[in-house]
């Protein structure tokens, strides 16, 4: 830096010394040449102090002053400078402004035109930190009830981070080991000027997606550094992207040790980016344990509970009466039908039996006999005119022939002379349906001169054609003409 006035400002006191005659100066030549003074001496210098009166007007230029307990300097910094710092200043901080000095004519006052603005020292930034923090949770950005669950296994997760650093490899080789997911990435500058807005406009991006293609979990991710590097996850705008983010959010910004306003917005904090993909999906061998282990006692379960159902089932089984029992008491009655349907039988065919003896004694040929001959005694006897008596006679005959040939067929045995057989069982009794025949199974058929066995095999052979049958012949009897010659 000069250490002497410059040959203006020299020939300016040189006029000055000669006496009154020296020509005056005007305003402007003694601004100027102030102007040229100063910003020659100090070109470049780094002045620190307290931000008072600070104000960003509608062109984007800051304006502000820089004070400490004994001065103050007034401060410009233009937009192409503004926009690039790294945090947003206020009054109060203590800042280091970094620029030259230079004089403004309007006022009569000089102020240094600011390059670079700089928090001065931690303390600073942590007195930032808090002051943003309390103003942020004040309006609730940080409250326990904004904080959702985070899914248990996402199909989709998008990361915001750096594309070239070492965090995302390692959180895709993370990811790889314990369960293979499809990942997002939307790469953004973690650090320097920009980064806090590249990081927002991701967030916001992640948020804005369609439902069917946006991600299920969100991860905001930064390896470790200085308070200074981390310092765009401070942000106001990072923080309220991250609150106002309609997908679940994991920070996982810097070391353990390091906490950022970004952690208090997110749902979940991780304290490194490995550990963000530990928390976001689960290990792939130990579901597949988990679920075998639940298959396993699922399983044992149900076949406990059949077996418990089975007792309980042969419990009310061996309370139900046997099925013999139910049906015992009508097998029974059906038995003691069966036998009075066969006593009734056998009175009603005794009856009939009974019934039939009357009349069969009475047309008994001895008996027939023995009356003839009685008859012929009193007709003798009684010498009646021959003619009469013979016509008589003859009616007798006939009316004697027709009572012998029904007495024949009421025979058991006239029915096989003329041609019948009867078919019965084993047990003795006629059969008299082809259904009975086929139950039966083995019959005896009997004629009139013998009794032959048959087997019926079920089957029917085709109706032949109907024979004229010869006209039958009176059955023959060994009853003698009541009437004959001797």
């Amino acid at each position: 830096m000069p250490d002497f006035p410059d040959e203006e400002t020299s020939a300016l006191l040189a006029k000055d010394d000669k006496g009154g005659n020296a020509p005056p100066f005007s305003v402007s030549e003694i601004s100027s040449a102030l102007k040229r003074t100063v910003e020659d001496r100090f070109g470049h210098v780094r002045v620190r102090g307290e931000i008072s009166g600070f104000k960003r007007a509608a062109s984007g230029h800051l304006y502000f002053s820089l004070k400490d307990a004994d001065a103050k300097l007034d401060g410009v910094m233009w937009k192409g400078n503004s926009g690039r710092l790294p945090f947003a200043p206020e009054d109060g901080l203590e800042v280091v402004a970094t620029g030259k000095l230079t004089t403004y004519a309007g006022r009569s006052s000089y102020q240094i035109v600011a390059e670079r603005l700089e928090l001065a020292g931690e303390g600073a930034l942590m007195l930032l930190f808090e002051k943003l923090k309390a103003r942020l949770a004040g309006e609730g950005l940080f409250d326990q009830s904004r904080k959702r669950p985070i899914p248990y296994l996402p199909r989709t997760i998008g990361i915001v981070t750096s594309p070239t650093g070492a965090v995302i490899r390692d959180m895709l080789h993370r990811l790889a080991d314990r369960f293979p997911s499809h990942v997002v990435l939307w790469p953004v500058l973690v650090q320097g000027d920009g980064a806090a807005a590249q990081v927002a406009i991701a967030v916001r991006g992640f948020s804005a997606m369609p439902s069917n293609r946006r991600p299920d979990l969100l991860i905001v991710a930064r390896g470790g550094g200085s308070i200074e590097d981390l310092w765009a996850f401070n942000e106001e705008v990072v923080v309220r992207a991250v609150a106002e983010c309609t997908i679940p959010v994991i920070s996982a910004v810097g070391h353990e040790t390091d906490t950022t306003l970004c952690d208090f917005a997110a749902d979940l904090r991780a304290p490194t980016p490995t550990a963000a993909a530990e928390m976001a999906v689960p290990v792939r061998l130990d579901l597949m344990q988990r679920l075998s282990q639940s298959e396993f006692r699922m399983t044992g379960a149900v076949r406990r509970k059949l077996q418990h159902m089975g007792e309980r089932l042969e419990a009310q089984r061996r309370l139900l009466p046997k099925l013999t029992d139910l049906f015992a008491p009508k097998q029974q009655r059906a038995d003691e039908l069966a036998e009075r349907l066969r006593r009734a039988l056998q009175r009603r065919a005794d009856s009939a039996r009974i019934a039939l003896a009357g009349p069969a004694m009475r047309l008994n040929p001895a008996l027939l006999q023995r009356q003839v001959s009685v008859r012929a005694e009193r007709l003798a006897s009684l010498r009646l005119p021959s003619a009469p008596l013979l016509r008589r006679v003859e009616e007798a005959r006939a009316c004697l022939a027709s009572l012998g040939r029904l007495a024949e067929s009421f025979h058991p045995e006239a029915p096989l002379k003329r041609g019948f057989a009867r078919v019965t069982g084993a047990d003795g009794k006629t059969i008299q349906s082809a259904a009975a025949a086929k139950a039966a199974g083995h019959v005896a058929i009997r004629f009139a001169d013998a009794e032959v066995s048959a087997q019926v095999d079920g089957t029917s052979t085709p109706p032949k054609a109907p024979r004229v049958a010869p006209r039958p012949t009176s059955p023959t009897t060994s009853q003698q003409d009541l009437f004959g010659s001797e």
